[in-house]
Parts: C-alpha cells; sequence; structure tokens
C-alpha cells in the first residue's frame, strides 16, 4: 500500500469517528520503508480517535500496520494536540 493510500485509511477512519470531519488532516512522510502519519483533529474531537486508554487509537495503529505490511512498508500514527 502506497504512502498516500495509508494517508486516505486513516483519514477516512478518523473522519468517521469524529463530529468536525472537515478538520481533519492527515500528514505524512517517509524515511526508508516506514511511513510516519501525524493526525490533526478539532481539540474536541481528540477522545473520539484516541479512546478510553488509547483503545481506538491502538485499534486505529493496527489497521494501519497490516495494511502497511502487506507491501513490505512500516507505519507509525501521532495524534497531533493543537493546544
Amino acid at each position: 500500500m502506497k504512502e498516500d493510500n495509508l494517508s486516505e485509511l486513516l483519514e477516512y477512519l478518523a473522519k468517521s469517528l469524529v463530529e468536525h470531519p472537515e478538520e481533519v488532516r492527515v500528514r505524512s512522510h517517509r524515511s526508508g520503508s516506514m511511513v510516519y502519519l501525524d493526525l490533526t483533529v478539532n481539540p474536541e474531537d481528540l477522545g473520539r480517535v484516541i479512546g478510553k486508554h488509547g483503545r481506538i487509537a491502538t485499534a486505529t495503529r493496527t489497521l494501519l500496520r497490516v495494511a502497511a505490511a502487506r507491501n513490505g512498508q512500516q507505519v507509525t500514527m501521532n495524534v497531533v494536540d493543537t493546544d
């Protein structure tokens, strides 16, 4: 899966969870086979993308890792706090 596809997958998942989907932003950059994704959402939606005890963020990272592994890539996702 290409870097762009991973970004699109993360954007789709995040927009499905939040109340302000128009404010979802995904920045990506690559270093070798590692893809770094930074997710920015409205501050009111942080809890929705992180979840209780980080469960939603962990599940999202797992989905991204599975998608990336199919093409021999690795991925990491960070939720960026804009406050």
